[in-house]
């Protein structure tokens, strides 16, 4: 189980780049979302293979504050003060 969350964290690694590159502030909220998703599933098969549950509690925290946030960027973008 260990080797999952290590082939999440690399499955994050381009989308790193494409956060850092763009081309549109769009494609980088996108970004940032997958990423936050990438690294709950990573915390995620952690915790199974640690066999530690308050980090799962952690991933379920992150997955809920990064959705919240992907939707206070996109009504933030949709109104065009960016």
């Amino acid at each position: 189980m260990g080797w999952i969350a290590l082939l999440e964290v690399i499955v994050a690694l381009p989308l790193v780049v494409r956060l850092a590159v763009g081309p549109t502030v769009s494609d980088r909220v996108v970004a940032l979302n997958t990423i936050a998703t990438q690294a709950t599933l990573s915390l995620l098969a952690y915790a199974v293979f640690a066999d530690r549950s308050p980090y799962a509690d952690v991933a379920l925290w992150l997955s809920s504050f990064s959705y919240f946030g992907t939707i206070v960027w996109a009504r933030y973008l949709e109104r065009g003060l960016l």
